[in-house]
């Protein structure tokens, strides 16, 4: 008897377990409108900070969505270290981030930097590439956009130390 009552357990136990899994659910989403808040520490972050951007375009543009992706509201301000991506002097080193933004910026991204910013290293509105537009301040860049509506997304990028196969 107490086996049969240990064996109900276990089997009444291993179903509950499978009905508490997790279930994969799709969203009503709505077309997104979105500011990014670059301010990175190291520009070779930023590769990695565009996985963010990614992470929105790719389940929004594909099925069951499929949302034009011009139809996207997105804006990248951009402010810290990462700046040096977008001067024209430095396209040799950092030639396949200046792509991606371009590929991003035909998509309708808007990428803006901070004047402040510019300063500080010296650029003026001419060092920068075409897609880019300068604007007076990031934070006033940040909160108008804010005041319009648009969700404020600001990427926490940390250089990974271990594999994932290694963390797993």
């Amino acid at each position: 008897m107490k086996s049969l009552v240990l064996t109900l357990l276990f089997l009444w136990g291993g179903q509950a377990v499978a009905a508490e899994s997790a279930q994969y659910i799709e969203p009503p989403y709505q077309e997104a409108k979105v500011v990014y808040d670059f301010y990175l520490d190291n520009p070779a972050k930023m590769s990695t900070a565009f996985h963010w951007v990614r992470a929105l375009y790719k389940p929004l543009t594909s099925p069951p969505y499929s949302f034009d992706p011009e139809s996207l509201q997105v804006k990248v301000v951009i402010h810290g270290a990462e700046i040096v991506t977008v001067a024209k002097k430095n396209y040799e080193q950092y030639q396949e981030i200046v792509e991606r933004m371009r590929y991003y910026a035909s998509l309708g991204v808007e990428f803006k930097v901070c004047s402040f910013a510019a300063r500080d290293y010296d650029y003026k509105t001419e060092d920068f590439y075409e897609f880019i537009e300068v604007v007076p301040s990031a934070f006033a860049e940040l909160v108008h956009w804010q005041q319009q509506g648009y969700a404020l997304i600001t990427p926490k990028v940390y250089l990974r130390t271990q594999s994932i196969e290694e963390i797993r």
